[in-house]
């Protein structure tokens, strides 16, 4: 193998530095139709967006239509879309399946407030494809996370929610701590701090909400040792992916489990990124471990405002015993039919194949141009999910991600804008596969990526 260019970190982060600036000016350049439409969104929008998360600097890219995998935005710049609308858009654009799902609700009625056959017919697919006994609907992650706490609270008679350091489940006030934290807010390893990410939040709710270190078992048993008969349940991603990709060590989703299960603890597996994207059962079936509750969102609706939550009968049977859970939109025919041919009509085994395919080859070329220039960084395969994240080492907790390259990800986004790869903004997102992405598309993906790792290296 020969000698990579050049292998010096700090010269590589000062090329980045530089390489940023000036693939950015070339963005700017090339979007003043979404600059305009930022000036005229902001006026109303706060951050000229409908979410803080969909904000950018200066302003963010609009898009305007989708069509298979790939994007237009508002000034006519055509992108291969890798963004994947933050992991929901496995189906990709404008798949006929669910046009026609949709197509069809819309026909006969989009919302009843009563439950539907098809509404019906979606629970018992769910609980067939991730081991639940039973389920309830809500319209988003947030939403379905919130309400799996209640349930569990109301089950154990318990109120204090245990979760993991740096790791989000929504924004509701609960979960609203440790995320993302700065390190001058962490606290020690053993003790980490519970800080709030927003302001608004109550003090006292932070005295509800214990933190403890992703992968660490000593610490949770720990924690339950001195505190489980005070704590309703833990809540976690299975797979963090709000720092990039962190898989679970080997045993320690079981460990959790047996953990809960000896304290009389609720185990809650936040699926609402990893669920149908990493296997066909989300991370209950690639890893083996069945939670006492789930919650799941994104990629189960076909690109339509839903989501779920559901498991054990005798934890989810204390709705209707004066645990509320409720929601207008909860299940209507519109996002239940979307949903329905999402996970029945294209999301077979088949597409899993194609994922574990396109995935692989997608992050071995990526691989191959970090070990070929000698850059600080990793590839992540998992299924419909993978990501770069920019340290040599994988990840095992939020503290690794801290030891990442914030400047290699602010060259590697507006390089692969310019490149027309659309891309989340964020130096802690990932790429989601669709069934519609072709080998092409990846082709397209791995040489932009090569071609950043070269020039970073060239010097």
């Amino acid at each position: 193998m020969s000698t990579p260019p050049n292998t010096d970190t700090e010269a590589i982060l000062v090329r980045a530095k530089a390489l940023a600036e000036e693939e950015m000016a070339r963005v700017l350049a090339d979007t003043p139709g979404s600059k305009a439409l930022y000036e005229r969104a902001v006026v109303h929008l706060p951050l000229g967006v409908g979410s803080s998360f969909q904000a950018g600097d200066p302003y963010p890219i609009y898009l305007e239509r989708g069509d298979g995998t790939q994007v237009w935005d508002v000034d006519g710049n055509q992108f291969t879309d890798f963004h994947g609308g933050f992991g929901v858009n496995l189906v990709g654009h404008n798949h006929p399946k669910v046009v026609e799902a949709i197509t069809r609700a819309a026909r006969t009625g989009t919302h009843f407030a009563v439950t539907t056959p098809t509404t019906v017919a979606l629970a018992e697919e769910l609980c067939r494809r991730f081991g639940l006994e039973k389920v309830r609907f809500a319209n988003s992650g947030t939403e379905a996370t919130m309400d799996a706490i209640r349930v569990a609270r109301a089950a154990t008679g318990r109120t204090n929610v245990v979760k993991m350091e740096g790791s989000y489940h929504g924004h509701h006030d609960t979960v609203m701590f440790s995320v993302v934290p700065n390190a001058d807010s962490m606290g020690g390893r053993d003790q980490p701090a519970t800080a709030p990410m927003s302001t608004g939040i109550p003090a006292d709710v932070a005295r509800h909400t214990l933190v403890v270190p992703f992968n660490d078992l000593p610490a949770m048993e720990r924690m339950l040792s001195e505190q489980g008969d005070t704590i309703a349940c833990v809540i976690l991603e299975p797979v963090m992916m709000n720092i990039g990709i962190v898989e679970p060590a080997p045993g320690y989703l079981q460990g959790l489990r047996d953990l809960c299960d000896r304290f009389g603890v609720v185990l809650i597996f936040d699926e609402v990124k990893c669920g149908a994207s990493i296997a066909a059962g989300g991370a209950i079936e690639r890893y083996g471990v069945q939670p006492h509750l789930a919650c799941f969102a994104k990629a189960l609706f076909g690109g339509t405002p839903g989501a779920a939550f559901g498991g054990e009968a005798q934890v989810m049977d204390v709705i209707g015993k004066g645990c509320a859970q409720q929601g207008t939109f909860n299940g209507n025919p519109l996002v239940a039919s979307a949903g329905l041919a999402t996970l029945v009509d294209v999301l077979t085994p088949d597409a899993y194949e194609h994922f574990a395919r396109i995935g692989t080859r997608l992050a071995q070329g990526c691989q191959a141009a970090i070990d070929a220039n000698g850059i600080p960084a990793h590839t992540v395969d998992l299924g419909a999910k993978g990501c770069v994240s920019f340290r040599p080492e994988r990840l095992t907790n939020y503290r690794d991600f801290l030891d990442t390259k914030p400047e290699l990800f602010a060259a590697a986004f507006p390089w692969a804008i310019n490149r027309r790869v659309f891309m989340t903004p964020g130096d802690e997102e990932q790429w989601t596969l669709s069934v519609q992405h072709t080998d092409a598309d990846i082709d397209r993906y791995v040489e932009a990526f090569t071609s950043f790792c070269e020039t970073l290296a060239a010097g």
